[in-house]
């Protein structure tokens, strides 16, 4: 697990930027309990109860919208449930910036560079709202804005707070539940989004690489 941290931040001081330029090697540090999350940080989202990590790799549904599938994936070491957490379009933040609950961000897959989206058509197995990746470093829209909301009392996002994702343009939360697919994504579990809140729409921040907070000077 050491090794895998070490060749995320290596990834990271080569390729990461809000701006998707330079990026500074001496911001990046393996995580820890109660991480401050920040934007430019680098983690995997686990389902809180059936600990399955948000994945997603480059294959579409064959149903819906054919964009690339989102599922939960069992195994915690896997490259592919690595997210990059970045602002809202527009947004003046700026990497290191603290996330408080109510806002909005947008996820990006770091292995395909597209983003967590949502939209009317169903989910293969349970008919909710689809959850898929779509886009790309220079394509985005507002079905990509997710509103962060924390669980409890605190006010800006951490490693171990239970949150919930509501997709802006939908309504619906991020979700999972015990549903598997059969064949292209065996094993694997659908991820959709509910317009209901329930228990099964709460997530925490996992392993990953969280910058620092940036100080305001």
């Amino acid at each position: 697990m050491a090794l895998a941290f070490f060749a995320l931040s290596i990834f990271l001081f080569l390729n990461l930027d809000l701006d998707q330029g330079s990026f500074s090697s001496a911001s990046a540090a393996p995580s820890s309990e109660g991480a401050e999350i920040t934007y430019g940080s680098v983690l995997k989202l686990m389902h809180e109860r059936t600990k399955f990590r948000l994945h997603s790799h480059d294959v579409p549904y064959g149903s819906g919208s054919g964009q690339q599938s989102v599922t939960g994936f069992p195994n915690v070491d896997d490259a592919n449930s690595y997210w990059i957490v970045r602002p809202m379009l527009d947004s003046n933040a700026k990497q290191g910036d603290t996330i408080e609950s109510g806002t909005l961000i947008r996820l990006q897959h770091m292995r395909t560079r597209k983003w967590l989206h949502s939209h009317l058509h169903a989910s293969p197995i349970s008919s909710n709202l689809e959850v898929s990746c779509f886009g790309g470093e220079s394509e985005s829209d507002t079905g990509d804005h997710w509103k962060l909301t924390i669980e409890g009392s605190g006010k800006t996002w951490k490693q171990d707070q239970k949150i919930r994702l509501q997709h802006v343009d939908t309504g619906g939360y991020l979700h999972s539940h015990d549903k598997k697919y059969q064949r292209i994504a065996g094993g694997q579990q659908e991820v959709c989004a509910m317009r209901e809140k329930r228990p099964d729409n709460i997530w925490l921040a996992a392993e990953g690489v969280y910058l620092p907070v940036t100080e305001s000077k």
